[in-house]
């Protein structure tokens, strides 16, 4: 067993120091012909068709689909180190070792998921941002929602994986004596301990969540930046060399200093953090409830080590009107249905709360819990042993001819021996039925919740009212005052123009009087020129 623990470790790594680099290299070359055969085929066009966004499109699918299959393959990594650990441990000389390889083996394991999962986001960060620059979105709006959804794709499966892994899929397809399910022809499926995986569960999602936070929320914001700042401070003395000028004053100045910070990125990373976190509160609170207050001292270290990084380490962000936070509210809306749904199988399907309750008020005699863990047990008859994976040292003096294992199924001694028992469908339509009760009720409690609690407060809509009251009462001034100052002109204009009429009247008559003066002086001119 440690021999194929040392092979397995030494062909990991060759496989993905190996295969990958040429996926990676088959993909970023498609995705670069791509490009150059879109801006040589364009002839001056800006439109773009659906024929030009499929390549992108397809480079998008296989990549995201690759990215989410890296994730699985290190999970199953780790469930092959955890079987491949533990089995090697179980043959070491010293004891203690051997009493402690459940809690060995599942601390180790659990570090390295939270290592490769924070080395996985940030190649996942700037992956997503790739592809949605390849996928050419029209729109600025567009495209950081894109970059947002894929991002957030790609880190929920991979923050969120581990943990599905260990609480729907542990123990869940070992098998049963003389009928075990092997792993490499010769290592057994890992199992839950005696009690459950939701211990294990709980420790898992606490060192998860806690060291993601204090690794990657924490120290990650303020030395990220601290690096970069210093190398680019670095590559600006190397570039540009300082010339010795008299007159420069020795004090810098303070646009300066402010070039000196690194640029302002967006909110989006600090948005993605915060919904990760959200996720980690709600989707699995049921097996560790002490997830929101861990996150809420979280939050209040992380305010201000957030206003520190704004103040002294970032650029001065510009100014940005939003209607929203967008894309993310519904992010939130998604994750807070979806948590109903997984803390109701969490209940049903991980703990013991359904059987404990069938066995209870079903099986018991006089309503308690007493020989609940025998009901839960069934027999096996050890001579149905397959052949070479038998006990070689028994603990025991004598022989035993049955042993006990937990799960509901028919004796040796029955016509259908090792079958799943009656207690095994009633167990199941139970949980099945607790989880269709327990998400319908949460939904119903969560929408009368809702419309109970408006989204405006009372004494605020009615302020809204009134001072829409306020406006349309002054509009309708301003509206009266502007039809009475028509109503004056028109009346003025109307006398003007009748005033007018009757000056033009007394023109014409004396126009006419005068013409008519004229005509008789004239004639009377002539006639006293022919008399002359």
């Amino acid at each position: 067993s440690s021999i194929f623990y040392i092979v397995f470790l030494q062909l990991l790594p060759c496989f993905f120091l190996n295969v990958m680099p040429i996926l990676w290299t088959l993909i970023f070359a498609f995705a670069q012909f791509y490009n150059v055969y879109f801006f040589l085929s364009q002839d001056g066009e800006d439109k773009l068709t659906w024929n030009d966004r499929m390549p992108g499109y397809a480079a998008n699918f296989g990549l995201i689909l690759f990215m989410i299959t890296l994730t699985f393959s290190a999970v199953f990594g780790v469930i092959v180190y955890r079987i491949t650990t533990s089995a090697a441990l179980s043959f070491s000389t010293n004891e203690a070792t051997r009493s402690n390889v459940r809690v060995t083996v599942t601390a180790t394991a659990v570090i390295i998921n939270l290592v490769v999962i924070l080395i996985l986001d940030e190649i996942y960060g700037a992956v997503a941002k790739w592809l949605t620059e390849i996928e050419m979105p029209k729109t600025e709006k567009t495209f950081e929602e894109r970059l947002i959804l894929k991002a957030f794709l790609l880190k929920f499966v991979n923050s969120y994986a581990p943990i599905f892994y260990v609480a729907f899929f542990k123990g869940r397809f070992v098998g049963r004596p003389g009928h075990y399910v092997y792993v490499f022809d010769g290592y057994r499926m890992e199992e839950c301990a005696p009690g459950g995986c939701l211990m294990e569960l709980c420790i898992q999602l606490s060192i998860i969540m806690l060291g993601k936070q204090l690794i990657q929320n924490n120290l990650f914001e303020i030395g990220i930046p601290k690096l970069k700042k210093l190398f680019r401070k670095m590559k600006d003395e190397r570039t540009e060399p300082k010339e010795m000028d008299t007159n420069q004053p020795k004090d810098p100045q303070q646009w300066d200093l402010d070039y000196s910070l690194e640029p302002f990125t967006g909110l989006t990373p600090e948005y993605m953090e915060m919904i990760i976190q959200f996720g980690f509160v709600t989707l699995f609170v049921a097996s560790f409830p002490l997830a929101p207050l861990f996150a809420l001292l979280n939050n209040i270290i992380e305010v201000r080590l957030d206003a520190k990084k704004f103040v002294t380490e970032l650029r001065r962000p510009d100014t940005v009107r939003a209607k929203d936070i967008g894309i993310w509210y519904n992010i939130l809306s998604g994750i807070g249905k979806l948590s109903v749904i997984i803390n109701a199988f969490v209940i049903a399907v991980t703990s013991d709360f359904i059987p404990r309750l069938m066995y209870q008020y079903a099986y018991s005699q006089n309503g308690s819990m007493h020989g609940f863990i025998n009901h839960t047990l069934s027999y096996f008859n050890v001579s149905h042993l397959k052949a070479g994976t038998q006990p070689e040292n028994s603990p025991f003096a004598q022989d035993i001819l049955f042993c006990r294992f937990k799960d509901y199924r028919e004796p040796p001694w029955s016509q259908n021996q090792y079958e799943f028992s009656k207690q095994y469908w009633a167990v199941l339509s139970a949980r099945l039925a607790f989880v269709i009760l327990f998400q319908n009720l949460v939904m119903f409690l969560s929408v009368l919740v809702d419309w109970m609690i408006p989204d405006i407060p009372k004494d605020i809509s009615e302020q809204i009212k009134k001072e829409k009251s306020v406006l349309v009462d002054f509009f309708l001034k301003e509206e009266h005052k502007k039809m009475k100052l028509i109503e004056s002109f028109i009346t003025c204009n109307k006398r003007k123009h009748e005033s007018g009429t009757k000056d033009q009247r007394i023109q014409a008559a004396s126009f006419s009087q005068f013409n008519h003066s004229q005509k008789g002086s004239i004639a009377s001119f002539s006639s006293q020129h022919t008399e002359v």
